[in-house]
C-alpha cells in the first residue's frame, strides 16, 4: 500500500480528546474506555503528532515495537523515527483531506527500519488546530531488501545522476565525488581525495562557502547559496557560477559525520537574469535625452564591457539633421556619434563627429544593407577583405588584438538609420545569446535614437517658423537705438511663443513692444505670429498703449474661444505683453502691460529701476481695464523689455529681478554687447523657457531739427503757412522746397475747410521730412479720385503721389494728418517737372 489517500474515514471504537503540550503524553489523555478499545480493537502502535509533525503521543504498543521509551520520543520530528515509502508525509496533506493510509518505514532503537502498513487521522482538537492520530498494525517485517536498494540507489547517485555531488568530512575535507562532478570541476576522485574547496574552486567566493559548509558541520543545519563566483581547473579562463547546497550526513545516533553538497552550473542563468536586468536599466538609461549623440553615447557606455571591449556607433549623416535617411549604394560614409571602450588612454580611429567611410563589401554595410546582424572571426575571408582596403584600421585591429566583430544594423519603424559595431578580444566568441542581446540593445536605443531625429526635425521646422515669424532685423528709425537677443529653450520643448517688435510710427515716434503666449511648440509659436501681426495692424492706427491692449485683450478671447470649438479638450489661450510708445520731441514714453513682468529704465547716470506701471490682467481675460503710464525721459536713457524666462531660475523672482538690475546698469560699449552680458550674468546655463529681450536707448530732437506754428481757421492762412514751411527748409539748408509746400498747402486747406481749431504746423527733420497738420476734430479725411465735374476732393490724392507715406492718427484732442517725404534734393525726392506735370493733369480734368 503506497501512498493511499481517503476523504473521510470514521475513527474506530472512540473519539480522541486533546491533551496539553509540554512533555505529557497525549495518548494517556485518552479515557481509559478509549485505550482498551484501542488495544482490544487493534494490539497496534499508537503514535500522535501536532500539525507540524512533532510527536505529542507514543502508546505501550509503540513503545513494545519499536522499543523507543516514551520520554525518549515525545517532542522529536515524527521524521527522525518514520518515513513515509511513497507519497507526502501525512501531516502535508492536502486541507480537505483527513485519512492518510499506506506503508511506513519505522526505526527501532537497535537502528533497523520495519516496513508497517499504517493509517492516520486527522482530528480538529478544541483550540481548532490539527492533529493527527497514526495507528501502525501488525508487528512489521525487517526491511531485508533496504541493503539491496540502498545499494543501487548510492550507485545511480554516483555514476548515472545529472547533479554533481560531493561529500567532505568533519575537516571539511574531501571524501567522494560523482561522475556529474567530475565532469563539473575536471579533476578526478583521486586527485580530489584529502583536499580542500579552495584548492579547486578559485575566488572569495569559495573561502565564504567553505565557512558556510563549517557551519553545517557545527549546527548540523542546511546551508544554500543560489551563487558562487568561482574557477575550477575544467574553465579556468573564465568565471562560473554556481547554486550549491550542504547537508549534514548523520549515523544513527543522529550524529553528523560530514556533510554532502549538491552544485549545479547557473552561469547560463546568471548571465541571462544579467542581461535581463541590463535591458531594464537600458530602458531607463538610454534615451534620457532627444539628442542623437547623447543617446548614442548612452548606448556605448551600457554595452561595454558586458558585450565588448569596443563599440563604435556610427549613423547615416542625414539623420543627425533630421531629415528622412534615404537609400544608399556602394561605399557608406557615416558619421561616428559615439565610441566606448576598456582600453583607458587607447585612442580610437574616428572620435564622435568625425566621417567614417566604409566599403560596400565590408560587414558593417553588408550589415545596413541586409538589415541583420553578423558576427565575423577578426581572421576570416570577409574581415580580412575589409581590413586589407584600409591599412590605418587593420593596424588598429592588431594592435588592441581584436579577435571577433559583430555588426548590428540600427533600424526603427523599419529604416535603417546606421550600425553599431562591437569588437571582442578574448577568444571566446560571440553566442547566438550575444547575439540576440544585443540586437534586443540596439532595436531599443534605435526607437530612441529615431525619436530624436523626429524631434529635431520638428524643432528645426518649428524654430525656422519661429524665426520667421520674429523680426530679421530691427527697422530704421529716428527715436531710438534698439538692440534685441531671442533664446530658444534647451530643454523638453524646444521654442515657445515669446516675441518681440521695434514698429516705426508716425511722428519720428517709435513703439516698443514684447510678448509671451502660454505654452510651447508650433501651436504656441504660430500664435504668437498671429498676436505680434495684430499688433503691427493696431499700432498702425496709431492706438494709445492701453487701447491697444484692450483690442488684443478682445482678439485673444475670440481666439481662445475659436480653439475650445475645435478641440474641446484645448487648454485656455494665455498671453502677455507689455507694450511702450516713444516720441523723440517731447520725450515723452507712454506704457502699458498686460499680465506682463514691467519694463527697467537705467538712466544716464546709471541708475536702473523697475517702472511703476499698472499690471493689467493677461491678455484673454477681459475684465478689468489696462492703464497706462507716461514718463519724460532724458536722452540716453535705457529702456529693457523681456519675457519671464529671466526670472526661471529656481523660481527667484525677486533675486532675478535684482540681478537683471545690476546687468543692465553695467556699462558696455553698445547696445548688442549689453544684451550679450545681460544673457550671461542673469540666465543659467539651459534656461527652462524662452528668452524675449529688447534694448533701447532714447534720443531726443533739439529745436534745430523740428519747427511748429499755430494756424488760425482761416482760408488765408494756407498762403502764410506756406510761405513759412519755404523759410523752415531753406534755414535747414534744404533746396526744392516746392513739394513741400505743395503738401503743406494741401493738408492746411484741408484741415481749415473740415476742421476746427486750435490747430498747429509741424516740421520734423531727420532721415525724412514729415509734415503733420493737428485740428480739434475728430472727423478722419478718406482719400478718393474726384468726378470731373468736382472742384476740389485732389488734395489727399497729391499728397499720397508726392509723399512716401502718410496718414491719420487720432489723439485725445483731435487728429494729426502727417506725411514723410524724402528730403529735398536727395536721392529719390520728387522732380519739380513731375509735379508740375500733376497738376497739370490735375487742371486739365477740372475743364
Amino acid at each position: 500500500m503506497l501512498g493511499r489517500k481517503r476523504d473521510q474515514c470514521s475513527m474506530p471504537g472512540h473519539a480522541v480528546t486533546s491533551a496539553r503540550r509540554g512533555g505529557m503524553n497525549a495518548f494517556d489523555a485518552l479515557p481509559l474506555s478509549g485505550r482498551e478499545a484501542e488495544s482490544n480493537a487493534l494490539s497496534a502502535a499508537v503514535i500522535m503528532a501536532d500539525d507540524q509533525g512533532v510527536v505529542t503521543g507514543w502508546s505501550p504498543a509503540a513503545q513494545r515495537l519499536l522499543g523507543h521509551a516514551t520520554a525518549d520520543v515525545l517532542g522529536r520530528p515524527a521524521t527522525d523515527l518514520l518515513h513515509a515509502l511513497g507519497g507526502p508525509p501525512f501531516w502535508k496533506l492536502p486541507a480537505g483531506e483527513h485519512v492518510w493510509l499506506g506503508e511506513l518505514a519505522m526505526l527501532h532503537l537497535d537502528g533497523h527500519f520495519l516496513r508497517i502498513e499504517a493509517v492516520c487521522y486527522r482530528v480538529a482538537e478544541d483550540d481548532a488546530r490539527d492533529r493527527w492520530l497514526l495507528v501502525a498494525g501488525g508487528r512489521g517485517e525487517p526491511d531485508h531488501s533496504g541493503a539491496v536498494h540502498d545499494r543501487a540507489m548510492l550507485d545511480w547517485l554516483f555514476t548515472r545522476s545529472s547533479v554533481a555531488l560531493s561529500v567532505y568530512d568533519r575537516e571539511l575535507r574531501f571524501v567522494r565525488q560523482n561522475a556529474a562532478m567530475e565532469r563539473l570541476c575536471g579533476v578526478t576522485e583521486e586527485e580530489r581525495r584529502g583536499t580542500r574547496l579552495p584548492q579547486i574552486l578559485t575566488g572569495d567566493d569559495a573561502v565564504a562557502w567553505e565557512r558556510r559548509m563549517r557551519e553545517v558541520v557545527e549546527t548540523g543545519e542546511l546551508a544554500a547559496s543560489e551563487e558562487i563566483r568561482g574557477r575550477m581547473p575544467a574553465d579556468p579562463e573564465a568565471d562560473h557560477f554556481y547554486s550549491a547546497v550542504a547537508s549534514p550526513l548523520r549515523d544513527a545516533q543522529g550524529r553528523v559525520l560530514g556533510l554532502c553538497t549538491t552544485v549545479s552550473d547557473v552561469t547560463e542563468q546568471h548571465h541571462a537574469r544579467e542581461r535581463l536586468a541590463m535591458l531594464n536599466e537600458a530602458g531607463t538609461r538610454i534615451g534620457t535625452t532627444l539628442d542623437v549623440m547623447r543617446t548614442a553615447q548612452e548606448l556605448a557606455d551600457m554595452a561595454v564591457p558586458v558585450l565588448a571591449d569596443w563599440i563604435n556607433v556610427d549613423l547615416l549623416e542625414t539623420l543627425l539633421g533630421g531629415k528622412e535617411p534615404g537609400l544608399f549604394r556602394g561605399g557608406v560614409a557615416l558619421r561616428r556619434v559615439a565610441n566606448q571602450s576598456v582600453l583607458h588612454g587607447a585612442e580610437a580611429l574616428h572620435q564622435p563627429g568625425d566621417v567614417d567611410c566604409y566599403p560596400a563589401h565590408s560587414p558593417p554595410v553588408r550589415c545596413m544593407t541586409t538589415g541583420e546582424s553578423l558576427i565575423h572571426e577578426v581572421g576570416d575571408e570577409a574581415t580580412r577583405s575589409w581590413l586589407a582596403a584600409d591599412d590605418i584600421r587593420a593596424d588598429s585591429f592588431a594592435e588592441h588584438g581584436f579577435r571577433y566583430v559583430m555588426c548590428v544594423p540600427v533600424r526603427a519603424r523599419g529604416t535603417t538609420l546606421g550600425v553599431t559595431v562591437f569588437l571582442r578580444r578574448s577568444e571566446q566568441p560571440y553566442s547566438k545569446d550575444d547575439r540576440l542581446f544585443a540586437e534586443e540593445l540596439v532595436a531599443r536605443a534605435a526607437v530612441c535614437l529615431d525619436n530624436a531625429r523626429r524631434y529635431t526635425r520638428e524643432r528645426t521646422a518649428a524654430l525656422e517658423l519661429q524665426h520667421n515669424l520674429l523680426p530679421q532685423r530691427l527697422p530704421t528709425q529716428i527715436a531710438v537705438d534698439a538692440a534685441s537677443r531671442y533664446l530658444p529653450a534647451g530643454g523638453q520643448y524646444g521654442l515657445g511663443g515669446d516675441w518681440f517688435d521695434v514698429i516705426p510710427l508716425s511722428g519720428a515716434r517709435t513703439a516698443l513692444v514684447v510678448g509671451d503666449v502660454a505654452g510651447h511648440g508650433i501651436n504656441a509659436a504660430a500664435t504668437m505670429g498671429r498676436l505680434r501681426t495684430a499688433v503691427r495692424t493696431l499700432a498702425d492706427v496709431d492706438l494709445p498703449p492701453d487701447e491697444l491692449l484692450t483690442h488684443l485683450d478682445d482678439l485673444v478671447s475670440r481666439l481662445a474661444s475659436e480653439e475650445y470649438q475645435a478641440d474641446s479638450e484645448a487648454e485656455d489661450l494665455g498671453a502677455t505683453c507689455v507694450y511702450a510708445v516713444y516720441d523723440p520731441v517731447s520725450r515723452r514714453c507712454s506704457i502699458a502691460r498686460a499680465g506682463h513682468p514691467p519694463p527697467v529704465l537705467v538712466t544716464p547716470d546709471g541708475e536702473a529701476r523697475f517702472v511703476d506701471v499698472p499690471p493689467g490682467p493677461p491678455l484673454g481675460l477681459g475684465t478689468l481695464p489696462f492703464e497706462a503710464t507716461e514718463l519724460e525721459l532724458d536722452e540716453d536713457t535705457l529702456i529693457a523689455l523681456f519675457t519671464d524666462g529671466f526670472f526661471e531660475r529656481q523660481g527667484d523672482m525677486e533675486g532675478g529681478m535684482e540681478r537683471l538690475c545690476r546687468a543692465l546698469a553695467k556699462p558696455a560699449p553698445s547696445l548688442e554687447e549689453l544684451c550679450d552680458s545681460i544673457l550671461a550674468d542673469v540666465l543659467p546655463e539651459h534656461p527652462s523657457d524662452d528668452v524675449a529681450l529688447l534694448v533701447a536707448a532714447t534720443r531726443a530732437l533739439g529745436d534745430e531739427q523740428v519747427a511748429v506754428r499755430d494756424l488760425p481757421s482761416d482760408p488765408a492762412a494756407v498762403s502764410d503757412a506756406r510761405a513759412w514751411a519755404g523759410d523752415r527748409l531753406a534755414e535747414w539748408g534744404l533746396e526744392d522746397a516746392f513739394v513741400t509746400e505743395l503738401v503743406v498747402s494741401e493738408l492746411v486747406t484741408n484741415a481749415i475747410r473740415y476742421g476746427h481749431g486750435p490747430m498747429q504746423l509741424r516740421l520734423i527733420r531727420d532721415r525724412t521730412l514729415i509734415c503733420e497738420v493737428s485740428d480739434a476734430s475728430s472727423t478722419a479725411p478718406h482719400l478718393r479720385r474726384a468726378r470731373l465735374s468736382d472742384e476740389g476732393g485732389r488734395g489727399l490724392l497729391l499728397v499720397a503721389q508726392l509723399t512716401e507715406r502718410w496718414g491719420t492718427r487720432h489723439t485725445r484732442d483731435g487728429k494729426t494728418i502727417w506725411c514723410e517725404q524724402v528730403i529735398p534734393g536727395q536721392e529719390g525726392a520728387p522732380d519739380p517737372l513731375d509735379v508740375a506735370g500733376l497738376l497739370a493733369d490735375d487742371l486739365e480734368d477740372v475743364g
